[in-house]
């Protein structure tokens, strides 16, 4: 039985494909298209997908989407009948809602054939609580989604007991922890579909001063979790321009001119970054954790169960996760590697492989299910690009073992060398974890302004990330939890900060991933090397793009090396030096 399941007409549109309960492959689309985020129907992730598993569309039983227009029918109608909502916004919604119904249409039209596969819509949460109980590991759990919204909910939390998931209490439109955090980084200027994490990273450099503002715009209820104060906000009014179709996904501004008269005028921009858009977006990440710590509480004494596991698109707050360590009571907490929207997608399948099989499946959660390349098809992209190689005075050698590969790249690593790590299957989520990295040493402090500045040429507040063998965190970091996909922040121990300045955040935390030789044996080497070398367990990790989607194949990371200032790119066994 094959399973395909997808995250369509929505940000990071993505597809997977299940072979009865095993995980084949997946890919969000901007990985193929080259948009950041791309929306619309997945179609390059589809083939992939298909092409991995070695079948046609027509040999696909199933396809789901983490998408239900059908739920929550009559909540919708009644908020609709308060409302006077401008015609683009109904036309806009009318079309996103088509498309998602008309699926099988847009099959046949792709692949020119009649589609037989049985089509399942799977509530969006729904699906999100999926991608995370059905791959933690754990028997029982307690659970929270937590997005922008998705079939007219914005969080939901429940137990589940190992056979079902119950949910317990929902939060509805327009009410959405996601959307305030969303209108926050439009507020310090962060106007792009994704932004979120700058507020994040920008929010150690200040200090949580404007709290008792931020009190005013959200409130927290015991019993409904949360509530919105909508005078600071207009995403219910049905004015914000909203794009989901094709391309990049667009959203206008959600957040009132109220606003500007609580905190001042919001940040443009190109405006520069002042002490008080710091102080900004430290108050919004402690509130957001304060709100999200009373939450999971609740759940806990509601339910006494010390494990939990967290998805939705704000899932991706590793500061708010590593938290919630310190500030519950719950010992186990699973964040997938894709817990946003395209993680739907897998959610979405691994829910109706249950229920097809009416039994409770566990589902493996290695995150390494892209695309691979032959030495050959690396060869191949090295030769057609080999006068602009030479152009540029790169050498060019190639290992017969991994081994002799990693040896060579961990003494250049030692050496304070920057490295284009290309190797093995991408990884799936956004995160980076050693198949498509750029590496450097964790204990040079000036390399974090070279990367920033010259090479992923973003804001110079971004931290980085240290990648390090598992069996070592509890030396390194005050914890001892697994973070294989780099979904938690812990703090640095204060004995070893200095000693890892590049990948140490101003206020002593990392973002820390632990690398398993289960999970990654050639990333795990390459880093044990670079221990023996240096006695530090770790490397500076971060994505390998620069201004774009993640690199996927050999040519985007060759073209990326020689635009930027790497010094080395590793492309399988092939190694080209500067």
């Amino acid at each position: 039985m094959y399973i395909l399941g997808l995250n369509a007409y929505h940000g990071d549109a993505a597809a997977c494909i299940f072979k009865d309960n095993i995980i084949l492959a997946a890919a969000e689309e901007e990985r193929f298209t080259r948009v950041k985020h791309a929306a619309g129907f997945p179609i390059k992730s589809i083939k992939f997908c298909l092409d991995k598993a070695q079948i046609s569309i027509e040999q696909v039983d199933h396809i789901t989407i983490n998408r239900n227009p059908n739920q929550k029918l009559f909540k919708k109608a009644l908020f609709a009948s308060t409302k006077l909502f401008n015609l683009n916004f109904i036309k806009n919604r009318f079309q996103n809602l088509k498309k998602i119904n008309s699926i099988k249409d847009e099959f046949e039209y792709h692949f020119k054939t009649k589609i037989n596969s049985k089509i399942h819509n799977i509530d969006h949460h729904t699906a999100h609580i999926s991608s995370s109980v059905f791959f933690s590991g754990m028997k029982n759990s307690n659970f929270i989604s937590v997005d922008g919204f998705g079939d007219f909910v914005s969080t939901v939390t429940g137990y589940y007991d190992g056979k079902k998931i119950t949910k317990f209490n929902e939060v509805l439109f327009p009410h959405s922890l996601g959307l305030f955090y969303t209108a926050m980084t439009q507020y310090l200027g962060f106007m792009n579909y994704g932004d979120e994490y700058k507020v994040m990273g920008l929010a150690p450099y200040g200090e949580p001063k404007y709290i008792d503002q931020l009190k005013k715009i959200v409130r927290y209820d015991k019993k409904n979790l949360f509530e919105l104060n909508l005078k600071y906000f207009l995403h219910h009014t049905g004015n914000v321009e909203m794009t989901w179709l094709n391309g990049e996904p667009k959203i206008g501004k959600v957040f009132s001119s109220d606003l500007d008269k609580l905190l001042g005028p919001h940040r443009k921009k190109n405006d520069d970054l002042l002490q008080f858009h710091k102080d900004i977006a430290s108050s919004t990440q402690k509130f957001f954790e304060e709100i999200l710590i009373n939450i999971v509480n609740d759940l806990y004494q509601k339910n006494k169960n010390e494990n939990l596991c967290i998805s939705g698109g704000s899932g991706m707050n590793s500061v708010a996760n590593g938290v919630l360590f310190e500030k519950t009571k719950y010992n186990n907490i699973y964040i997938p590697p894709a817990p946003g929207d395209a993680g739907g997608s897998l959610g979405s399948a691994a829910y109706q492989i249950n229920k097809i099989n009416n039994t409770s499946i566990q589902f493996d959660d290695n995150p390494y299910l892209g695309p691979s390349y032959s030495d050959d098809a690396i060869k191949k992209d090295i030769d057609d690009n080999m006068e602009t190689i030479k152009k540029n005075l790169i050498d060019i050698n190639k290992f017969d073992k991994f081994e002799h590969l990693s040896l060579n790249i961990s003494k250049e690593l030692s050496n304070g060398k920057i490295v284009g790590f290309f190797n093995g299957r991408m990884e799936w989520g956004p995160r980076a974890l050693g198949n498509r990295s750029i590496l450097a040493d964790p204990r040079n402090v000036s390399i974090r302004e070279i990367l920033n500045v010259k090479i992923k040429r973003r804001e110079k507040f971004r931290p980085f990330a240290p990648s390090i063998l598992e069996e070592e965190t509890k030396s390194w970091f005050e914890t001892e939890d697994k973070v294989p996909f780099m979904s938690k922040v812990f703090q640095v121990r204060n004995e070893k900060k200095h000693f890892i300045p590049a990948v140490t955040h101003i206020d002593g935390t990392g973002r820390l991933q632990t690398v398993s030789k289960s999970y990654n044996p050639q990333f795990y080497n390459l880093i044990s090397d670079f221990f023996k070398i240096t006695n530090i367990p770790m490397l500076l990790n971060t994505s390998f793009n620069e201004n774009e989607p993640v690199v996927c194949n050999p040519k985007e990371a060759l073209d990326c090396f020689l635009r930027t200032k790497m010094d080395i790119l590793v492309l399988g066994n092939y190694a080209l030096y500067r």
